[in-house]
């Protein structure tokens, strides 16, 4: 069994399972004890100030970048982020390099638990993307 720990969490990956870090995830992570857990609602491309961009790959930039920024708001850091999951519409396997990417780019070694949820639409139209996290705080 692969268990790695830093501060924030225990990422577990079974050898005996199919290695998923190389996708940007772990198969558990285990948040340390004593910490508070955080949602964050889903953050997508922002729409609210005009039009959406209908490119996946922006939309999905700047989902992460809105995380990133509310992680930033709650003093928290991505490896302290335990579980994502993630909303694609109309999802098909062209669509995963640029989400391993953005993952990767974001919590690098500290790969947090993750769920692909394919779906055929997100609350607001034009949007293909939604990403939602669960954080171990102090």
């Amino acid at each position: 069994m692969n268990i790695q720990t830093n501060t924030a969490a225990q990422y577990i990956n079974p050898t005996d399972m199919v290695e998923t870090t190389r996708n940007g995830y772990s198969q558990a992570v285990i948040a340390p004890a004593g910490k508070r857990m955080a949602y964050i609602s889903g953050q997508t491309a922002n729409y609210h100030e005009g039009a959406i961009t209908p490119d996946f790959d922006a939309q999905v930039l700047e989902a992460y970048a809105n995380l990133a920024k509310v992680l930033d708001s709650m003093n928290a850091r991505p490896d302290q982020v335990v579980k994502l999951t993630t909303y694609v519409v109309d999802h098909d396997p062209s669509k995963f390099p640029i989400l391993v990417k953005a993952v990767m780019d974001l919590f690098g070694d500290a790969r947090p638990a993750q769920s692909l949820v394919p779906v055929p639409c997100l609350a607001v139209p034009g949007l293909k993307f939604e990403v939602e996290a669960v954080v171990a705080i102090d």
